[in-house]
């Protein structure tokens, strides 16, 4: 029997749950999460070494993708404890405050990626519709004040989430359908009105995820206007070179975002472990493959990670 709090009618636990009638299999599993977590953790620290070390990389382009670093290490050491204990150790049960608390970090996470995707987007957008005001726009103090800014936002947003939940009994079942804890998990277990759930839950995805898809569109519109304008086609192509890497990890992160959000409203007939997939996929595929999209497409930061090498080598 699962342990309820007398007088908030709330579970001294959840289960999580990893891929349901899997469990003979989760040892094999568990590899892919490994190699997943450690590529994450070692492609993110890469960066921020690689910009810390190299003052030719203290620039506006370069410290909004430290920011991105860190986030995507934030949202990677988010689930790291809950998926790692389900899949490595069958550790399933979590506290229903801890859970509240890891919902808290990760929606805030992925809110704050958002965020600094707008920020970059801004970045690129000065960088080539203003480059002659370039660094005198974006000083090191009005960095950190959108850092701040974007911060602030997220977690503001997302701080009602634990209290909207903890407003409700929860008492249909305690097992969520993944190895971390979200709010439309926790909501559904609910068995009372959850309509101020659902209306906030959409007013702060709207919010974020739609207010900066929009703003990194609109920039992309007047950043394609100004290279139009520019005569020389080799320029053309140089301008548009340094977006590609932001435009690579805008699609890596909205992707995932629409196709999960267009599963579970329209389908109903897809198999519940592609559904699970697909939510595994928007929480760890970003923060592997953002380092190894700057890496592999920013001439600087290849530069940056040879040099870096080839002092260890000697």
């Amino acid at each position: 029997m699962v342990g309820f709090n007398s007088t908030s009618f709330h579970p001294a636990t959840f289960q999580l749950a990893g891929f349901p009638g899997q469990e003979a299999a989760y040892h094999w599993i568990a590899v892919p999460f490994l190699v997943l977590y450690v590529t994450a953790m070692a492609g993110n620290c890469l960066v921020l070494c690689i910009v810390w070390a190299d003052r030719r990389l203290h620039q506006p382009m370069y410290l909004f993708l430290c920011m991105l670093a860190v986030n995507d290490l934030g949202l990677s050491l988010s689930t790291l404890p809950t998926v790692l204990g389900t899949f490595c150790f069958h550790f399933t049960d979590i506290a229903f405050h801890a859970c509240l608390a890891q919902m808290f970090f990760i929606h805030s996470f992925s809110f704050m990626e958002s965020g600094i995707l707008v920020a970059m987007a801004f970045d690129r957008l000065v960088a080539i519709c203003n480059p002659l005001r370039y660094v005198a726009i974006l000083t090191n103090p009005r960095i950190v004040g959108i850092g701040l800014a974007v911060l602030i936002k997220s977690t503001s947003m997302i701080f009602p989430f634990p209290f909207l939940i903890k407003r409700l009994p929860i008492c249909k079942s305690n097992v969520l359908s993944h190895a971390y804890c979200l709010h439309s998990d926790m909501m559904r277990l609910a068995c009372a009105d959850t309509t101020v759930n659902n209306i906030y839950g959409l007013f702060a995805t709207l919010f974020t995820y739609g207010l900066d898809s929009m703003f990194i569109i609109l920039s992309y519109i007047k950043i394609l206007k100004t290279v139009l304008s520019i005569a020389s086609h080799e320029q053309r192509l140089t301008a548009l070179n340094t977006c590609i890497s932001h435009i690579c990890a805008v699609l890596l992160f909205y992707v995932p975002i629409v196709a999960v959000a267009v599963m579970h409203r329209f389908g109903k007939n897809v198999p519940h472990v592609v559904q699970i997939l697909m939510s595994y996929v928007y929480l760890f595929v970003t923060p592997v493959l953002n380092p190894v999209i700057y890496s592999v497409k920013t001439k600087e930061i290849r530069k940056a990670i040879f040099r870096l090498f080839s002092r260890e080598v000697m």
